[in-house]
């Protein structure tokens, strides 16, 4: 992710979305994307790539209580959360895992861009 595009990774607010947190950091091979979604699981996850955009949606379970809720801080909201990717990533090796409330996005950065070593014959 570039520059100019961390800067486009700031939250955009949803209507009826929650934003998710989320930490970026950039390896030698590419990047990774680390967003809290608690509540969500596997198959309530949706996430589309559509040009240089991927978009992340999380569903949240319908939750059941016992009783009356007196008390409530939890928003019962789905989670969407939008970023400009670089070009340089090598979309068709884009890999996504789930664990206990946290989506990790893997995003390689294409063989092009990958710094190498030349060797001298």
């Amino acid at each position: 992710m570039q520059t100019e595009q961390r800067a486009k990774a700031e939250p955009r607010h949803e209507p009826g979305y929650v934003t998710p947190e989320v930490n970026i950091y950039e390896t030698k091979d590419g990047y990774v994307v680390e967003a809290e979604m608690p509540g969500v699981h596997k198959d309530g996850l949706e996430i589309t790539l559509e040009d240089n955009e991927i978009t992340l949606v999380g569903r949240r379970q319908n939750e059941t209580v016992a009783g009356t809720p007196l008390f409530r801080e939890r928003v019962l909201a789905d989670y969407r959360r939008v970023f400009e990717i670089d070009p340089a990533i090598d979309a068709g090796k884009i890999a996504a895992r789930m664990d206990q409330g946290v989506l990790t996005l893997t995003l390689p950065k294409s063989e092009e861009v990958k710094p190498r070593k030349i060797a001298v014959g």
